[in-house]
């Protein structure tokens, strides 16, 4: 998608909202053009040397079309609020969903926090979009209106018309292509130098090493040198244009200056027309400047909706539930046929001819050398990443057949990366689920060991943790997070090293609970933790992407 046919999307939404702007730029310009026509009379009344009624009368008009405007353009502010609030809306939720759901191809090659800062943009749209639609509507009425009436006062400013229009559309063509691709790529390292800066702030303490300060000061010297490149490009097309318009006002003041004042020395119009004649100019003029600094700011919006686009774009998981197929309170059954799995910048694949079969209540454990593949069959059980070749079966039914959410609100997951998120505790271990009662949030507290540390925090639940749990010790994290994916009582827990940082004796008192069986879930689990394959009854070990032994 172009980013001109982004800018027309943008435009259909909120069209109805659209149209009343320019109805209101419409009244509002016809309005204004039409007051050199009250200040000509007025002339011609004060070149008459006459104080009349009439004269008073259009005083008075003049007046109150001048604050009629100022209340149109009220209103207008009010309906580009409106907008700007829309905008903001809509793009937060965007976001919001489709950053879980975005597929793992699409993300493989992205650092999705990066990703998120493009949210930031959705700010240069909405100012933006609301200037260009305030003055940008308002410029080309103007500029249309105002060679309308110089016509009415001689038919040679109707050929000038042509010619100012003629212009003004060469200027745009000659300089669009190139302030946008410039501003894209402005933008495309205006975002390299954020996330080296992100990079920076994430990793501070290892930056504080002289050795690697240095080199974080020289690459950020690197990215911002290839920004100033990019940004003196677009600054030369903007420069351009500038000069192009300095010559353009030149031409078109002069042209008109020159025409008005042959028609007056002809006597083909009069001093009060000649006036309003020159208001008209200005206006003209105004209007012109207003455009083009209107045409700078349409490059942004283009480069921001661009920008958003880069997420927008991306697929998400979209399979629709059939309602001939759906998991309900089944028990479930998953079975993999000859299931491979390959990196999208790999030759090689991470996973092939995997075959297994899981049951209800089975405690599975995947065991291998770091790289076997663990973690990515982990992934693939879970349907969090699609197999390259091969079929998933969950009771003995493609797993395609089954909507994502169906299938993902039943299971429990944990993976390596796993962290907090910015919130309370109670927060971050329910997500505000109504359906928790205390009962069951003690009792899941209770048999992880959180209990105890909850009640010595001033605020218990209510603790804030910031963003990664930075505050809190790495084993609460981990407790916190288990806690988190067995309270709502899945039928599957898919857990990745879920106790690597709790100390040994804590660790085998949790993993007696989750492997209990008065718990109706079934567990596969990643770990180095030997007490798990005491309490396992089944055991896959991987080797190179293939399973060499199942016990």
């Amino acid at each position: 998608m172009t980013p001109l046919q982004r800018f027309k999307n943008l435009v259909e939404v909120d069209k109805k909202d659209i149209y009343q702007i320019l109805m209101y730029a419409i009244l509002g310009g016809v309005i204004s053009l039409s007051l050199p026509l009250g200040i000509q009379s007025i002339v011609n009344f004060i070149q008459a040397g006459k104080v009349s009624t009439s004269w008073i009368v259009l005083v008075i008009m003049v007046v109150i079309g001048v604050a009629f405007v100022g209340i149109l353009k009220i209103m207008q502010y009010r309906i580009t609020e409106n907008l700007q609030q829309k905008i903001f809306v809509r793009s937060s939720f965007e976001f919001a969903y489709r950053f879980p759901k975005i597929k793992f191809n699409y993300l493989y090659n992205y650092s999705a926090p990066e990703l998120a800062n493009r949210f930031f943009d959705t700010l240069s749209v909405q100012k933006g979009f609301s200037k260009l639609l305030l003055d940008i509507f308002g410029a080309v009425l103007q500029i249309l209106f105002g060679v309308i009436l110089l016509s009415l006062y001689h038919p040679f400013f109707i050929f000038f018309g042509f010619i100012i229009l003629a212009i003004l559309y060469f200027i745009f063509k000659l300089n669009f292509t190139a302030g946008l691709e410039t501003s894209l790529k402005e933008s495309k390292y205006k975002y390299r130098v954020a996330h080296w800066i992100q990079e920076i702030a994430r990793n501070h303490l290892s930056f504080k090493s002289k050795n690697v300060f240095e080199f974080s000061l020289q690459k950020n010297d690197k990215i911002v040198s290839k920004y100033l490149v990019q940004r003196e490009n677009h600054f030369a097309i903007l420069r351009r244009q500038f000069i192009q318009l300095t010559g353009f006002k030149v031409l078109v003041t002069a042209g008109l200056l020159i025409i008005g004042g042959i028609l007056v020395l002809n006597q083909q119009m009069n001093i009060g027309q000649f006036v309003a004649a020159e208001i008209i100019i200005l206006t003209i003029i105004t209007a012109v400047e207003k455009l083009f600094s209107g045409l700078e700011l349409f490059y942004d919006v283009l480069t921001s909706l661009e920008k958003l686009g880069t997420v927008v774009d991306m697929e998400i998981e979209t399979e629709k539930a059939n309602p001939n197929y759906q998991l309900e309170d089944d028990p479930i059954i998953i079975e993999t046929n000859n299931v491979c799995f390959k990196f999208p910048d790999s030759e090689s694949p991470v996973l092939q001819n995997i075959n297994l079969k899981i049951e209800p209540n089975d405690c599975v454990l995947i065991e291998g050398e770091n790289g076997s593949g663990k973690t990515t069959l982990l992934r693939i059980l879970s349907r969090l990443i699609e197999p390259s070749i091969g079929n998933v079966f969950i009771n003995n039914v493609n797993y395609k057949k089954f909507a994502i959410e169906d299938y993902q609100s039943k299971i429990g997951i944990i993976t390596i990366n796993d962290t907090l998120f910015e919130g309370t505790i109670l927060e971050n271990i329910t997500c505000k689920n109504p359906k928790i009662t205390n009962q069951k949030l003690k009792e899941v507290t209770d048999n992880l060991d959180l209990t105890n540390y909850i009640k010595r925090l001033p605020s218990g639940f209510d603790t804030r943790v910031y963003a990664e749990g930075k505050q809190i010790n790495s084993s609460i994290i981990q407790k916190i997070l288990l806690a988190r994916c067995i309270i709502n009582e899945p039928k599957i827990l898919f857990l990745e090293e879920p106790l690597s940082k709790v100390d040994p004796k804590q660790s085998n008192q949790i993993i007696d609970y989750l492997t209990d069986k008065k718990h109706d879930w079934t567990l596969v689990i990643i770990s180095q933790n030997d007490y798990w394959a005491t309490k396992v009854n089944k055991r896959f070990i991987l080797e190179k992407g293939e399973i060499i032994s199942k016990k």
